[in-house]
């Protein structure tokens, strides 16, 4: 250089240097600066001084880049390091604008910015340290960590910049795909749907990489790409790809040969992709536990010149995501299947069923609708004479012969036996006697099985909304009634359930205005049923169900006057007596020393869209001098659905305050698993329905199993209602349920019945019940006792219950 220039502050980047600049003598030419000897650096901090001989070769070598630009901001200096970073030689550096090595976005107006710091004097960037990231010349994508300092030279008005590079490449992609690996897997922990992950990875991972386009894309059960998500893929492209169907060679060769789903998608496709801009595409296939294809990824780019490390290290990263979001959907698939569908002809079961119709019955508008009950004459004949393996390809047959009659917006569900429903909305009476006569029709024609040929009948029952009933239940057992009656006045024929449209209006009538007179007058009572610990044989609790017997028109089912109180306005009512009444109850229970743990109540929907409702509890407990863990409400799948600020904040002050929160019928309904996770709930409660048969139907056992996987993960304790045999118990003690609920302990009893219960139970030592009171116990431990005495052992005990009844079988 011309002349000297003394360090008398250290430069942030520049430590090797010992110092900072402290003054210029001379002006320093660019055109000069590249000389080995252009100039003299000295040190005034210490002796001996530290002249440019030293100083320059030293930052020749350091492993950071250094840049330093004059005060016409051209680059005087450019070491070896930032050669190796930009992909630009000195040569064609050196001289030039230092915008030449700014990131395109900040090029035009990167000379105001210097301009405005020497004005000011403003150190916005100078003196801090921060991340850029820019594409190197040979279109490599770089991320380094600047620091830029500043040097004024003493008497004159001339600032030099110095700037100190740390590549930090590997840095920051490894700190992105840790990103994208923390934000997929708590999409998945909060288990939202697979579309919501697709749509979330793939704007992840554009936002990456520049001018890239990510795809998600499924492989269905007929081999057929299914584009899951694809936010910014041309749509002529996302045509051509979207329902291609693989072939098997196809499928072996992506197991063989990863880089293969190029090959399916982009050089098939490539004329028509570079066409709308998309230049390459990097992809590889996901592949499940088994190593089945299940789906591809794949991140097409825009940009001609773009690297192709990045987006491969990017790809191959995102690779176990997706092959985790597609097992976990298939497994939500799997287990909707179980508790939502008829194991054997794939069709609703009846627990959907019910739910389905009242979500109907809930639409807003003028809701209409007929409900069609199936049932096909002379089965039991058809069953002996068949046995069951044939009988079962006859059900699967009928409810083919069903479905291909029905319109998108019908539901089809297989109840139970030869028995099929049909809802037909939105549907005239002309139309219903038209779809019950294509039906009968239909089902009539004769039917190949195995070796016999079928002439077949079927007798159709119809009820109809509002007409025939305000619920499901009702609505259900008018269509049974006039299906039977179809059955009794010959078979192979319809009939409407009655016709009178008045009488459930007056029946509404007559039994609101009996129950609000009972509620009033306290004629309404709890009974409690037991809920027993399934490992110690303890009493875990009890579950209050009201019941209402009235004078004149005697015993109204539950289901009876619950829909009637809450078409009347009078549930709420109901609910707020039941919480007092139990309280009171526990009361009195503890000052006779009968010690219930917990009391459940069940209530509506309509409870929880009151604010009002926790301080009512939490006054109820302090009135009868309750701790708050000694009651727990259920609440209902309509509750858990409700999104509303006022349900949300109501159960989690009831959460809060200590009471227990249980989701009851757990695994019938629609609401998402999701839900399930951000409801404060302690508690799940596994249907009846799915204990029916439980003995001998896998499927339910399998979905219990999976209940009881998912409440023990969640920290919930899941209680199974419904237990009826000693077999049910044993089965679901095996399967690790926390707590049993049914007839097997204890029906609902009153009150003071319930009090001998417990004293029976603790004399005991055990409130489960004594061998010759269980159903079946006694026969599964003579089964147990003849099968070891052929083999000439020693009986088992009745904790062998199972192998007894294997062999009793």
């Amino acid at each position: 250089m011309a002349g000297n220039i003394g360090l008398k502050t250290q430069p942030p980047g520049c430590a090797g240097m010992g110092s900072s600049l402290r003054a210029v003598r001379d002006d320093v030419k660019p055109e000069t600066c590249g000389a080995a000897r252009t100039g003299e650096l000295e040190s005034v901090v210490s002796q001996p001084k530290i002249n440019a001989e030293i100083l320059l070769p030293a930052m020749e070598q350091a492993i950071d880049p250094i840049v330093i630009i004059d005060e016409h901001n051209s680059v005087i200096f450019f070491n070896p390091a930032a050669e190796r970073m930009w992909g630009l030689a000195r040569a064609d550096v050196i001289g030039r604008n230092v915008s030449c090595l700014v990131p395109l976005d900040y090029r035009k107006d990167h000379d105001s910015f210097i301009t405005h710091n020497r004005k000011t004097g403003l150190n916005k960037i100078v003196g801090t340290s921060r991340e850029v990231e820019f594409t190197r010349a040979d279109g490599e994508y770089v991320c380094g960590e600047l620091s830029i300092s500043k040097v004024q030279l003493p008497g004159t008005d001339k600032t030099y910049y110095i700037a100190v590079m740390k590549d930090a490449t590997e840095e920051s992609q490894r700190r992105k795909i840790l990103i994208l690996q923390n934000d997929v897997l708590q999409a998945l922990a909060a288990d939202l749907l697979i579309q919501d992950v697709a749509d979330l990875l793939c704007r992840r991972v554009d936002s990456f990489v520049p001018n890239s386009v990510a795809c998600l894309i499924l492989v269905d059960s007929d081999n057929r790409l299914q584009i899951l998500s694809a936010p910014g893929l041309p749509k002529r492209y996302f045509n051509a790809l979207e329902g291609l169907k693989l072939e098997p060679a196809d499928l072996a060769r992506l197991q063989r040969e990863p880089s293969y789903s190029n090959h399916i998608l982009w050089h098939n496709y490539q004329s028509i992709a570079m066409s709308l801009g998309l230049e390459h595409c990097r992809s590889a296939p996901i592949r499940t536990h088994n190593n089945q294809v299940s789906g591809l990824f794949a991140l097409y780019s825009r940009d001609p010149n773009a690297p192709q490390s990045w987006p491969e290290r990017i790809v191959d990263a995102c690779i176990p995501f997706c092959a985790l979001a597609v097992e976990q959907n298939a497994t939500r698939q799997h287990i909707s299947q179980l508790s939502n569908f008829d194991s054997l002809t794939g069709l609703l079961n009846r627990s959907s069923l019910h739910k389905i119709i009242d979500a109907l019955i809930m639409r807003e508008g003028d809701s209409r609708f007929y409900l069609f009950m199936v049932d096909i004459d002379r089965f039991r004949d058809i069953n002996d004479a068949l046995g069951h393996v044939y009988a079962d390809q006859f059900l699967v047959e009928i409810g083919q012969r069903i479905r291909d009659l029905v319109q998108d917006d019908y539901i089809i569900s297989r109840s139970g036996g030869d028995e099929y429903i049909v809802i037909v909305p939105d549907c005239t009476q002309a139309k219903a006697v038209k779809f019950a006569e294509l039906l009968i029709s239909t089902i009539a024609k004769p039917m190949q099985v195995g070796e016999n040929t079928l002439s077949i009948s079927c007798s159709v029952g119809i009820s109809s909304f509002p007409d025939n009933g305000p619920d499901s239940e009702s609505l259900l057992s008018n269509a049974d009634s006039a299906m039977r009656q179809a059955k009794a006045d010959g078979r192979g024929v319809y009939r409407f359930a009655g016709q009178e449209k008045n009488q459930v209006a007056q029946d509404r009538l007559v039994l609101g205005s009996a129950l609000r007179d009972s509620l009033a007058k306290g004629m309404l009572n709890l009974h409690y049923q037991p809920q027993v610990e399934a490992a110690s044989g303890g009493l875990y609790g009890v579950e209050a169900l009201s019941r209402w017997h009235h004078p004149h028109l005697g015993n109204i089912f539950p289901s009876r006057f619950i829909a009637v109180a809450e078409e009347t306005g009078q549930i709420e009512a109901i609910g707020r007596w039941s919480l007092h009444e139990a309280c009171r109850q526990m009361r009195h229970w503890d000052d006779a020393d009968v010690h219930v743990p917990t009391v459940a109540v069940n209530l509506s929907a309509v409870h929880f869209r009151n604010r009002a409702l926790p301080e009512y509890i939490s006054n109820l407990l302090r009135q009868f001098n309750l701790k708050p863990d000694r009651l727990t409400v259920e609440i209902t799948e309509s509750v858990m659905m409700d999104s509303s600020s006022d349900t949300i904040d109501v159960l989690h002050a009831i959460r809060d305050m200590g009471c227990g929160l249980s989701m009851d019928d757990f695994g019938t309904g629609y609401s998402s698993l999701s839900r399930l996770t951000r409801l404060p709930l302690s508690e799940i409660k596994i249907d009846r329905s799915f204990i029916n048969d439980f003995e001998h139907d896998t499927n339910a056992q399998a979905v219990t199993m999976a209940v009881i996987g998912i409440g023990s993960r969640l920290g919930m304790t899941v209680v199974t209602e419904g237990v009826e045999t000693e077999q049910q118990r044993l089965l679901l003690e095996e399967l690790k349920c926390d707590v049993m609920q049914g007839y097997l302990f204890a029906k609902p009893l009153p009150a003071h019945e319930l009090e001998k219960w417990y004293r029976a139970g603790k004399a005991r030592g055990t409130f489960v019940p004594p061998i010759a009171d269980r159903p079946g116990a006694l026969e599964m431990q003579k089964a147990a006792k003849e099968a070891a005495a052929i083999k000439g052992k020693a009986a088992p005990t009745v904790a062998s219950a199972t192998a007894g009844d294997k062999a009793a079988k």
